[in-house]
């Protein structure tokens, strides 16, 4: 708004000012008219001066100066809100995020945009772009391929569920020749009544609704012990902030070299095979083989609309991709029976057990679009649909995380020491970690933990719902296995505890016989070669000599005084019976 405009709203006398500037200003115009009749003929330029002194007349008066100034506001506004919406896509999604992260650090932060999200770490040696990367879309109805069910959603849950009222049958009677555990008996609901049992929506997560990632260009460690350069070394801070449940987190989850994991973050996958994670999945089976430590099972009993909706994916190393093909096993289709089978390269860790890790704790971050999925160990064999598992342990508990606890353990700490008498780890890191968590008050497992069942789960098995809490719980376990040891059961109820301490979320944790009963467990690949390889010198057994019976004849026995045998004494019996009856 100008100066004139001003003077006509408030007093007569700054109006009487603004006519004389804008009759000075015309008379300049029209001696600068009055040069150019040389060049242009003189009716042109009455037409010319009668046009702007129309403008400045009009121009003057109040409702057409209010309509120009509204226009040019309303253009104002629209170009700012293009550029806002270009510009600062992370601003419009109103994340809270929480600089108090970098308050502690070593490090000088040494600019802080708020467009972008952006931190620069000053070293020395390196600089450290940290950024923010944005939460995934994740579900949407008209996504959803329940559609495919020959049943409607009413029209199933209308039906009575045949396993409202089971019950567990008596246990077997004890045998000797099977020592260990054993499946149970489990109730599954019908196929078609499973799949329509589906929840149309998500379930609520409690106060999380919007998780966020780190990402960093460089990495730096800032604490003596524990995390990796793929995990982005999260400083004892960080990873005490994390617990601190809020609506708008920004976490560490692995994958901080880049927003898109897979795609130069270490754990890389191939960009064909990312378009195929990144699309909409309603229902996965996941698995993984690394070290070419197991052999692929194939799955059984799977229903025709699992076959067709459920994606069974299998992730591999380069080793395992290399023995596959050597045995014709893998093909240009990248498919082994069901599975499709996806190659890693450029693995974060040297321990194939640790880069298993990887897909079993982040497939939300590997499958951005996702609802359900089942995770089982590369040694386990499916045999149970995937739509009855999840209607079994999710949608008939309202859970959604469900795992099996230990079939014999209940307590960390005998579970620390069953590890270490195992060999599965360091004894040294294994007795740091339980001391860790000791002092933040881990205790062993009671009575007073009830309704929490145990404190040691059977993780071969996950079945989740990706919502915001599970993957918050997901991310802050890795983060635990990345920064302490790999033996995953040993943070678990650390993690879900401090969780649960802040929101009323839970896991459930059912019996270790029902995951039996669903999946079949199989032998590592080196037990089960060791095992073939016995049983072939078992069977094999040298050619029998031919011997001519003319050339070779047994010479007579014979029996000294010392030796006593059965026959002998039997004859000896029968003479002294015979003298009896004479």
């Amino acid at each position: 708004m100008n100066g004139g405009s001003l003077g006509l709203r408030t007093s007569a006398s700054f109006g009487s000012l603004q006519l004389q500037a804008q009759s000075e200003g015309l008379q300049a115009q029209n001696l600068y008219i009055v040069r150019k009749t040389s060049k242009i003929s003189g009716s042109g330029a009455r037409e010319k001066e009668r046009f702007l002194s129309c403008i400045f007349r009009y121009s003057s008066r109040r409702k057409v100066g209010m309509l120009i100034l509204a226009a040019f506001a309303i253009l104002a506004f629209m170009t700012g809100c293009i550029t806002v919406n270009k510009e600062n896509d992370l601003e419009s999604s109103a994340l809270d995020f929480d600089s108090r992260f970098y308050n502690q650090s070593p490090h000088h932060i040494s600019s802080f945009l708020p467009r972008k999200e952006v931190l620069q770490y000053g070293s020395n040696s390196m600089m450290n772009k940290v950024t923010v990367c944005h939460e995934n879309t994740g579900w949407h109805p008209s996504l959803s391929h329940a559609s495919a069910s020959s049943i409607s959603f009413g029209a199933a849950t209308s039906l009575k569920n045949p396993c409202k009222d089971f019950a567990f049958p008596p246990p077997p009677p004890g045998d000797r020749r099977r020592i260990g555990p054993r499946p149970c008996p489990v109730c599954y609901a019908p196929m078609e009544q499973a799949i329509a049992y589906m929840p149309r929506s998500p379930s609520a997560s409690p106060v999380l609704r919007h998780l966020t990632y780190f990402s960093e260009e460089n990495p730096i460690k800032t604490e003596l012990r524990g995390g990796s350069e793929f995990g982005g070394y999260p400083s004892l801070k960080q990873r005490n902030d994390s617990f601190d449940i809020k609506e708008s987190m920004n976490v560490h989850c692995g994958f901080v070299k880049g927003c898109r994991p897979g795609d130069g973050t270490g754990f890389d996958i191939d960009v064909a095979d990312l378009r195929e994670l990144e699309q909409f999945h309603e229902v996965i089976v996941a698995s993984a083989i690394f070290g070419n430590y197991d052999i692929i099972q194939q799955p059984r009993n799977i229903g025709e609309t699992a076959r067709k909706n459920v994606r069974f994916y299998m992730f591999v190393d380069e080793e395992t991709e290399a023995f596959m093909k050597n045995v014709s096993l893998l093909g240009s289709d990248k498919m082994v029976g069901i599975w499709r089978v996806i190659v890693v390269h450029n693995v974060p860790y040297t321990d194939a057990r640790r880069n298993g890790k990887v897909p079993k704790l982040l497939l939300h971050r590997l499958f951005p679009n996702i609802r359900y999925s089942i995770w089982i160990d590369g040694k386990l064999q499916l045999v149970v649909d995937p739509y009855q598992i999840l209607e079994r342990f999710l949608w008939r508990q309202n859970a959604t995380f469900a795992i099996s606890r230990h079939y014999r353990r209940f307590d960390v700490y005998e579970e620390a020491e069953a590890n270490k008498a195992a060999g599965k780890y360091s004894n040294f890191s294994i007795d740091y970690q339980i001391k860790f968590y000791e002092k933040e008050g881990l205790t062993p497992y009671s009575a007073a933990k009830l309704p929490i069942t145990s404190d040691v789960p059977e993780g071969c098995v996950i079945i989740r719902e990706h919502i915001p809490i599970t993957n918050l719980f997901s991310c802050l376990w890795f983060n635990e296995v990345d920064r302490f040891t790999a033996r995953d059961q040993l943070s678990f109820s650390t993690v879900r505890d401090k969780i649960m301490a802040k929101v009323n979320w839970s896991i459930s944790m059912f019996l270790d016989c029902e995951r039996r009963n669903f999946v079949i467990q199989a032998y590592h690949r080196d037990l089960l070669e060791q095992r073939a390889h016995t049983v072939v010198a078992r069977s094999y057994s040298p050619p029998a000599v031919v011997r001519d019976r003319n050339l070779t004849k047994r010479p007579p026995v014979r029996h000294g005084k010392g030796d006593r045998r059965s026959g002998s004494r039997r004859h000896r019996k029968v003479i002294s019976r015979n003298r009896e009856n004479a």
